[in-house]
């Protein structure tokens, strides 16, 4: 009969010594123990230890790593044992004479550091528990640190409960601590005596060190993610670039340009989506800050970045990826000098009246340093916008300084665009930092998802705009800027503001003038244009021997409604060239999602059409016939919305009568 064991005691009974070294025994020569003296949590950790084929005579943890061995190890965990040095400290001073040690592990089990009462020192070498050994589960048996770094939680084992038979006069009290960015377990915090100093206190006292410890890295953390940040901007503003990736000290990305790790996973396909560090690249990061790169990309693109003499994290520049001439000759353009307004907006493509009228009012605007509004829908290409406004404009010799005002949280939005003074808060770095505003002195600061800026920041940026000058977080003396502003939104600002989510006074800021970008769907006659031009230069950047796109898959491209507008059509194509094997792209290289919507459209029979919109007007009529001019109806039989509808209407000069 199995014995029910939901209420047995969350912490040891040294009262039942004797019984659990018998189920031990039982436990030993027959695999099992249904006596219901053991609890849960170490039956499971017999049997782990069991299966795992450990040695129950064994006597002590495996043996130690060299000097130069551990410290390499050390090195490893640089940001642990700083941020565990408090507590080691204390724990150096309260545990003197109280017969336990205190030591921190690395995610293996192997012992970094101990402090604690000197006997207790003496006496813990003699089972090799000390700076160097391992004690993992599958080393030493069910043991404190290594069942806590098992099930990932604070852990108690006394005596008899040890699995292997030379540690059973010791008691342990162990946790984990884990990143506080990521959550990823780091090592384990334990505290261990001989059998006779068991409290249960000591589990509280090593969870609450570990949180202190994981409250001091969250610290350390954010004061070199700072550092780091600052050191970027200094180092991209030298580089020209917008396109970048920045990884931490131990890899982890920090923070990614807009058109990075798409780039990215164009290079190599077979990269993760979700790029979360260095190693996702396939890429080598040693303890020192050194990159292996992985074959795919050139070992200059990484470059370390140090402060104080201390490796802080390390920048992959894109631009070095092996451009060819065309994505040189538009990299060039990005950047000008005093460059002509019509050669600067020669990069936004298309023929459509709402997308030339917005160019032209854009190259008007221009010259003139004011205020500039960017209204549209995601991906409708608002950055190209910007970046042709400022190297047009007047501020041209100046940067042109990026800041996307979404995704962030309020305090860290406001101290990237205002900057901080020396010790404003917890964690600053040391010397302040600039912001994005004082870095745009010259030149242009854009503005991305200006209606996600919080409420409480508005008036700050309001009072930036009316009096030239910008308080940096902590200082009370004012800092002169001059810059041209461009903000962008996809939502309607003044709807916004007339809700109360947006400021009507920053609004009229912002907003002296405005230009509304058309999306995709009202400008289907640009598609041919758009997919030649993003077929071109990604055949070209990759080295793809295509050719063109079929009539039948061109035509599959211009029904689709594309919600993620031009920059939607920019990501199909470069999936098509790069999954293609043929020099034409036919209708097997579309996407699923478009091929599915705009089916109907391909499978219209139509016959004895001289030309492709011949074929398309013939679709469109037919498709209005069938559904008794019902407009609703027909844009959905030909898997196009009705606003898409509307202008293939217009474009062809269609006439329909009666229709809703």
């Amino acid at each position: 009969m199995t014995v029910e064991r939901s209420n047995r005691p969350s912490f040891p009974r040294p009262q039942d010594e004797r019984q659990i070294m018998a189920a031990w025994e039982r436990f030993l020569s027959s695999g099992e123990d249904h006596s219901g003296t053991v609890r849960r949590l170490i039956q499971d950790s017999w049997e782990r230890c069991f299966h795992a084929g450990v040695d129950p005579a064994r006597r002590d943890g495996v043996p130690l790593l060299r000097t130069d061995g551990l410290y390499s190890v050390r090195g490893q965990h640089e940001d642990l044992l700083e941020a565990c040095k408090p507590v080691m400290a204390e724990a150096r001073d309260f545990l003197a004479e109280s017969g336990t040690v205190m030591l921190l592990t690395d995610p293996g089990g192997l012992i970094l550091q101990m402090e604690g009462d000197p006997h207790t020192l003496d006496d813990a070498q003699t089972i090799h528990l000390e700076p160097g050994a391992r004690w993992s589960e599958q080393d030493v048996g069910t043991n404190a640190i290594g069942t806590a770094l098992s099930a990932g939680a604070p852990v108690q084992v006394h005596a008899a409960e040890h699995f292997c038979e030379g540690i059973k006069r010791w008691t342990c009290s162990a946790t984990v601590v884990r990143d506080p960015y990521d959550g990823q377990l780091l090592g384990a915090l334990d505290v261990s005596g001989l059998s006779g100093t068991y409290n249960r206190h000591s589990l509280a006292l090593v969870v609450t060190a570990a949180t202190r410890i994981e409250e001091r890295l969250t610290q350390l953390n954010l004061e070199t993610r700072h550092a780091l940040l600052d050191a970027c901007q200094s180092r991209l503003a030298q580089l020209h670039t917008d396109e970048y990736v920045v990884f931490d000290r131990i890899g982890r990305m920090v923070k990614a340009s807009r058109d990075a790790l798409h780039t990215l996973s164009l290079r190599n396909p077979r990269i993760p989506a979700r790029i979360g560090r260095i190693s996702d690249l396939g890429a080598t990061l040693s303890v020192h800050g050194a990159v292996v790169a992985p074959s795919w990309l050139p070992a200059e693109c990484f470059e370390p970045v140090r402060h104080g003499g201390r490796h802080i994290g390390t920048i992959l520049v894109l631009p070095a990826l092996g451009h060819g001439p065309r994505e040189r000759e538009r990299s060039a353009v990005r950047m000008p000098r005093e460059t002509p307004a019509a050669s600067v907006f020669a990069d936004v493509i298309g023929e459509a009246p709402a997308l030339r009228a917005a160019v032209e009012r854009g190259m008007h605007l221009a010259r003139a340093n004011v205020p500039v509004l960017l209204q549209g829908e995601t991906g409708v290409g608002k950055e190209v916008f910007a970046r042709a406004i400022h190297a047009a404009g007047p501020t041209a010799r100046g940067p042109l300084v990026n800041l996307n005002c979404g995704g962030l949280s309020r305090d860290l939005l406001a101290s990237e665009l205002f900057g901080y003074a020396d010790g404003a808060f917890t964690g600053a770095r040391r010397g302040g930092m600039k912001g994005k505003v004082e870095a745009a002195d010259g030149g242009t600061l854009f503005l991305d998802e200006i209606s996600e800026m919080p409420l409480d920041l508005q008036p700050h940026l309001l009072r930036v705009l009316e009096g030239g000058e910008v308080y940096r977080l902590g200082e009370t003396e004012p800092r002169k800027v001059r810059f041209r502003l461009v903000s962008a939104t996809n939502r309607d600002l003044h709807a916004e503001a007339d809700a109360g989510r947006f400021r009507l006074d920053l609004y009229y800021r912002v907003a002296v003038t405005t230009i509304a970008l058309p999306p995709l769907r009202e400008r289907t006659g640009d598609i041919l244009l758009l997919a030649e031009r993003f077929l071109r230069d990604c055949a070209e950047l990759h080295y793809v021997p295509v050719e063109g796109i079929s009539p039948e898959a061109l035509a599959a491209l211009e029904a689709y409604h594309w919600p993620g507008n031009v920059r939607e059509l920019r990501n199909a194509i470069q999936s098509m060239v790069l999954t293609t094997h043929r020099p034409v792209l036919g209708m097997d290289s579309l996407p699923p999602h478009i091929a599915s919507h705009t089916a109907p459209v391909v499978a219209l029979p139509v016959r004895g059409v001289a030309s492709l919109e011949q074929a398309e007007r013939a679709a469109i009529e037919q498709a209005i016939l069938a559904c008794g001019a019902n407009l609703t109806r027909a844009a959905a039989a030909l898997g196009i919305s009705k606003s898409t509808l509307y202008a293939k209407l217009k474009r062809y000069g269609i006439t329909v009568r009666g229709g809703d």
